[in-house]
């Protein structure tokens, strides 16, 4: 089951669309409203003109963060409001496979932590995503709630198949860019919460789901579990900048027939960007922390 196996990049792929809409804002730098002139910080941490936050910030009117709707509050609580996410939007992610990283970063004072994948990775590739409109798309019938589909990992052409709705995002199902006897057009029964909303510091959610149809071209059926908490928060310096983030820890269990494979992945999300960065261990990790990832993730400029 390769196709599906890096599915927890989906959080990833599928929220980080708003890079491009923030890289060419003032340098000033801001964390919240009060500490603009403007009264408005924008989600890339930097202050809107004057003239710009007066033109409106819900979104109606004005300003490059205004089609986005959306400004962090940095509150500890990722709402609906922030992830203004929509087909059409793309972002651009750093990307390794097979690499070193510490996942248990810096403890700071206050229980705080630091992480940092700022710097390069042996293998690293830059790759730009697209979040993909389900109109026209072969599988736009068998997923009739969906918002957009997304690349799911580096080494696979799978898009995975998302929801987002008032009660966050979530995955739908997993499907081949193209139709045909080798298609692939999975679905998840129930849907999978990869961002629930509102999301506090000390939230945790399990999904036991059933996957069904075609892996290329091939009937399957299977089960997988997901064990997911915000278990730290802090901050996550990727080289698109740092982000204040809570990280998400989720455990896979994934069982077809007698076979079983566990997987652990780290997301870290902020306000306003979803998943700013993921680490994914390799099968069958057994410590709480991890040094080796089969896929390390992060948002560039």
């Amino acid at each position: 089951m390769r196709q599906i196996a890096a599915q927890h990049h989906l959080a990833l792929a599928a929220v980080l669309a708003l890079a491009a809409a923030c890289s060419t804002s003032d340098p000033d730098r801001c964390d919240l409203a009060t500490d603009c002139p403007s009264g408005y910080c924008r989600a890339d941490h930097t202050c809107a003109p004057v003239d710009e936050a007066d033109a409106g910030t819900d979104g109606t009117a004005g300003g490059p963060d205004a089609a986005l709707g959306c400004q962090p509050d940095h509150d500890g609580t990722l709402t609906r409001a922030e992830l203004p996410m929509m087909a059409g939007q793309t972002a651009r992610f750093r990307i390794a496979t097979d690499a070193t990283i510490d996942s248990a970063g810096q403890q700071g004072a206050g229980g705080a932590r630091t992480w940092t994948l700022a710097g390069g990775l042996p293998g690293d590739q830059d790759v730009t995503t697209t979040l993909i409109a389900p109109t026209g798309q072969w599988w736009a019938a068998t997923f009739p709630t969906a918002s957009y589909a997304a690349r799911l990992s580096i080494d696979s052409t799978l898009l995975g198949v998302m929801r987002l709705d008032a009660s966050g995002l979530a995955l739908l199902g997993v499907v081949s860019p193209e139709a045909g006897l080798t298609r692939t057009e999975l679905t998840y029964d129930p849907p999978v919460p990869l961002l629930p909303t509102p999301l506090g510091p000390s939230a945790s959610w399990t999904t036991s789901s059933t996957v069904s149809g075609l892996a290329v071209g091939v009937a399957s059926f299977y089960s997988e579990r997901y064990q997911a908490r915000v278990d730290a928060v802090g901050t996550m310096t990727t080289p698109f900048g740092a982000f204040p983030v809570r990280r998400i820890a989720t455990d896979l269990t994934r069982t077809v027939g007698a076979a079983i494979t566990t997987k652990r992945t780290f997301g870290f999300a902020a306000e306003c960007y979803g998943t700013v960065a993921t680490m994914t261990s390799q099968d069958y990790e057994t410590a709480s922390e991890f040094t080796s990832a089969a896929e390390v993730w992060r948002l560039i400029p």
